[in-house]
């Protein structure tokens, strides 16, 4: 029998045990015949003298993981405890390249290896499509790199879009202005730019309309110039709303398009065109797509294995989804 008290130095010990113990949740299920118990910033292990070493080098390699990247999430957990190589997470060269420092200090980074790719095809286009299930990113990331053309005035303004669909709801007559109206709407958005620029600096910024957050209709007639855009949620839109939102592009702007091929919410009747647009726009120069994956999952790690449940039940059916 063997005891060791591994002590977390340089690490926030509650990002490192995850939301509700979830990372050490993992350890403990990856090592069933060792007795792990955590008291503050020291994990107390007791067992057999292999078991017990190997259960200190992967919380080794766990600890060199948040060290470098900052963060670590259930998923890195498990690739750590499957022995797959965690760099493929964050490849390249500028791994710790921060996109935004967000409230209270939290640094937003590319956190998959498709994320990272996602950020240097925006680099390198000025319309990009990112296309991928729910919990990939798409919209956090998007935002982020919006925000960063801001701060480092490569823009003069963020415009947030998206259509005012119903998910499979009948919400009937909403109360209120119309602000308060479409709001619910555009939450998602509001969520993301919240995490990423002061709440007075935010108020400032919508206030004087250097960011707008706006529904997809509100966008008709306007020529968008020197301004960062996003559409998210575009597979609810029809052909004609994404013809319409792609030739709103200015000289000096730049757009990002998001979508989740998997959750269209228009009427069986109407296409999504966004499938339409991703056809017709594959092979010209300075529009780049990028295929996010249940790999870049980063929500609860039960989202990953809803995706593939939802996918195989839609392979069985053929429908549409």
């Amino acid at each position: 029998m063997s005891e060791l008290i591994i002590n977390l130095e340089d690490v926030n010990p509650i990002e490192f045990f995850g939301v509700n113990n979830s990372n050490l949740t993992l350890l403990k299920k990856a090592f069933p015949n060792v007795k792990v118990v955590s008291r503050g910033s020291k994990i107390r292990v007791a067992g057999a003298e292999d078991e017990v070493e190997r259960f200190r080098d992967k919380v080794g390699q766990l600890l060199e993981f948040v060290q470098k990247h900052g963060v670590i999430s259930e998923k890195n957990v498990e690739d750590v405890l499957l022995d797959l190589d965690t760099e493929e997470i964050l490849p390249g060269e500028k791994n710790d390249e921060v996109l935004v420092h967000g409230r209270n200090g939290m640094m937003v980074r590319a956190r998959t290896q498709n994320q990272h790719k996602m950020v240097k095809l925006s680099e390198h286009n000025d319309m990009l499509f990112a296309i991928g299930p729910a919990g990939t990113g798409k919209t956090y990331t998007a935002v982020a790199i919006a925000v960063r053309a801001l701060k480092n005035k490569v823009v003069k303004k963020i415009i947030l879009t998206r259509p005012a669909v119903e998910a499979g709801e009948n919400l009937g007559f909403l109360p209120g202005d119309l602000k308060e109206k479409i709001d619910p709407y555009l939450r998602p958005l509001y969520d993301a730019l919240d995490d990423m620029i002061p709440i007075d600096k935010l108020n400032y910024y919508m206030q004087n309309r250097v960011i707008e957050v706006a529904p997809l209709a509100f966008m008709r007639g306007r020529t968008l110039d020197h301004a960062y855009i996003i559409l998210d949620e575009a597979q609810n839109a029809t052909n004609a709303q994404l013809k319409m939102f792609l030739t709103r592009l200015g000289p000096a702007a730049k757009c990002i398009v998001t979508g989740d091929l998997t959750q269209i919410d228009l009427p069986k009747n109407q296409g999504s065109g966004l499938l339409t647009s991703l056809r017709l726009l594959e092979n010209i120069e300075g529009i780049g797509t990028i295929y996010l994956t249940q790999a870049d999952v980063i929500r609860h790690r039960l989202v990953k294995k809803i995706i593939e449940a939802y996918g195989k039940m839609s392979e069985q059916n053929g429908d549409r989804q």
